[in-house]
């Protein structure tokens, strides 16, 4: 087969997502088949076109998200012409991989992270116009005729169908990671603190709960002086991150709270397994790799049970009883006094990922 990925994201950047896909095209290249990656341009020193044996990848000369949706079209149509099938995923890239594989009859599969829906109106740090017009983008995306979509979890699928989706025109095949890059002994040995740690990494996203979280800090902080809170975030989107460092400043917390930017993996491993629990204080997570790698590595989680959360928390964790910042407070609370539930831990073998991917393009 010739497959054309239109991603938004790739390799070198890195993330759970990004590694998913690496992973795919690379077996599919393995076994023949001539694989096309158009994706963004996240570093000047990225080469626009590169060639790795059966993978060609085609970057576009910039790396804004917005530019990718509404000039990836021209950039995408010379590969889709005369390939077998076209696979995008939400958000932005997936008009230029509609549009150009509708126009040369082309079929075309998304994958869908997250579907939100009336959650935009809940979420924090944007504004109400702007909250309403990626309300109506995600809207007019569902509304387009696909060939297949695929869902990362069970709740993302039910939301596909919810949004109107055929069923029939639905999968749910789960992000998948390879649990041989958890093992402890691959992870930077660091010194365990004597506090306490409470540690929240991943992106500074607008669904991630940090409202949450920064509310609960203060009196969290009161009650447990000899604890400590690590966020592990990147340095973007700048002004978010401004909105931590004034919050921080404002409660005194300097001392109290660490801020760790752009690790490496094994830096970042080596950190989680000195923490006494990771926090997930998300309104929404379609599959959340953060949850997975941090029972992957056996360290404890505080989750707010929504919506995939429930399917992929196990092991030792605490689920708060409902979506509030006095909630994660109690939630917090009983982490520090040892109250974990307990269940199997459930696992998302990659290559089971890998596997359902190459059957659905069999079937298609």
């Amino acid at each position: 087969m010739k497959l054309v990925y239109v991603l938004e994201n790739y390799y070198p950047n890195i993330g759970g997502v990004e590694t998913l896909f690496k992973s795919l095209i690379e077996s599919l290249a393995k076994e023949g088949h001539e694989i096309t990656i158009v994706t963004s341009r996240i570093t000047p020193d990225s080469p626009l076109k590169e060639k790795q044996g059966n993978i060609q990848i085609a970057r576009m000369p910039f790396s804004n998200r917005y530019l990718f949706t509404f000039l990836g079209f021209f950039y995408v149509l010379p590969y889709i012409r005369s390939c077998d099938l076209v696979h995008t995923t939400s958000y932005n890239a997936a008009i230029p991989a509609f549009f150009a594989g509708k126009l040369f009859r082309k079929k075309v599969v998304i994958t869908f992270h997250e579907v939100w829906a009336a959650l935009w109106d809940r979420l924090p740090y944007m504004g109400k116009a702007v909250r309403f017009v990626h309300y109506l983008f995600e809207q007019m995306l569902l509304k387009l005729p696909f060939n297949h979509f695929v869902g990362v979890s069970h709740s993302t699928s039910e939301n596909l169908a919810k949004a109107g989706i055929n069923k029939n025109k639905i999968s749910t095949i789960y992000n998948g990671v390879d649990y041989k890059d958890f093992e402890k002994n691959t992870a930077t040995l660091l010194p365990k603190s004597d506090k306490f740690t409470f540690t929240y990494f991943g992106r500074l996203g607008i669904s991630k709960g940090l409202d949450l979280l920064m509310a609960a800090i203060p009196p969290i902080h009161q009650k447990y002086p000899d604890s400590q809170i690590k966020l592990i975030v990147p340095t973007v989107p700048a002004d978010f991150l401004a909105t931590i460092h004034q919050f921080i400043k404002e409660h005194a917390l300097e001392t109290y709270v660490i801020l760790k930017h752009e690790l490496s993996f094994a830096d970042l491993k080596g950190e989680l397994l000195i923490s006494d629990c990771v926090i997930i204080p998300s309104y929404s997570e379609g599959f959340c790799f953060a949850a997975v790698e941090t029972i992957a590595l056996g360290v404890p989680l505080i989750s707010s049970d929504q919506t995939a959360l429930k399917e992929v928390v196990s092991g030792q964790f605490i689920k708060m009883k409902e979506f509030s910042a006095d909630a994660l407070v109690t939630a917090m609370d009983q982490a520090k006094n040892g109250q974990w539930e307990h269940s199997p831990v459930k696992k998302f073998e990659l290559k089971d990922t890998i596997d359902a991917y190459k059957k659905l393009y069999a079937r298609l």
